[in-house]
């Protein structure tokens, strides 16, 4: 894309976002519930340098291109958006959090050696109500022993994880997963192709999310430790967005 198609496409951002769904405040950046495909280039360009935490939950986003321009970036909530498993993942030396409930999750090792690489610092992760993420509650076909292979097959990839989805890692999952965990992995379903109707009905499963949009201090988030705060499209929290906030 040459300089000028990419002023021009900046210029629809701006034009096409509705800058009070921008909450920004004290380093964290938040952009949630405006169905938006992918990362407006607007927001990366007001406030990149300066953001540590970055909450996109309630997109439809598909993919991450524009996150690696948040170098400082610490904490980053994906929730309930569409991201799939050939996602790539920046570059974020600094990201300690990482939540991805309810997306188009399906590979796990895919996702672990990309996570490995990419995010080194990373101790939260959660990605309950993907098909990567085996419990009954997402597959009727998985059990509660099903999981906690996962987890430890997880924790043997990701060793300086503190939290996997929604628990704690404890001393005897850590001492399992380092002895046994690289042969704890959940086989993934042999029929890897679903036609788009499929691939919507398996989206549309358990959520350990709202499947509506979030009024100010209802979730808890994905380790009872991620402030969320809903500014789609008809929060009525925009009404305190001034314009010296952007």
């Amino acid at each position: 894309m040459d300089s000028k198609s990419k002023s021009s496409q900046d210029d629809q951002d701006y034009v096409k976002v509705n800058s009070t769904a921008i909450v920004f405040d004290n380093g964290r950046l938040s952009f949630v519930g405006q169905e938006c495909h992918r990362l407006p280039s607007v927001l990366p360009k007001l406030y990149g340098p300066r953001v540590i935490s970055l909450d996109l939950s309630y997109n439809c986003l598909t993919t991450l291109a524009g996150v690696e321009q948040f170098p400082i970036l610490e904490e980053l909530i994906l929730d309930n958006n569409q991201l799939p498993d050939n996602t790539t993942y920046p570059s974020l030396p600094n990201l300690h959090t990482l939540s991805l409930n309810k997306n188009c999750i399906n590979n796990l090792d895919l996702l672990l050696t990309k996570v490995s690489h990419q995010l080194p610092s990373l101790r939260y992760l959660s990605l309950l109500g993907n098909k990567a993420c085996p419990n009954q509650l997402s597959d009727k076909d998985k059990d509660e022993e099903d999981y906690q292979r996962y987890r430890y097959y997880v924790i043997h990839h990701l060793p300086k994880l503190h939290f996997l989805d929604s628990r704690q890692v404890n001393d005897v999952e850590r001492q399992e997963a380092q002895q046994r965990g690289q042969f704890m992995r959940i086989m993934r379903p042999s029929n890897t192709t679903r036609t788009e109707e499929e691939t919507s009905t398996q989206h549309s499963i358990y959520s350990p999310l709202p499947n509506s949009g979030r009024d100010g201090g209802d979730h808890q988030g994905a380790y009872g430790r991620c402030r969320y705060r809903y500014s789609g499209k008809h929060s009525e929290g925009n009404r305190f967005i001034q314009n010296s906030d952007l």
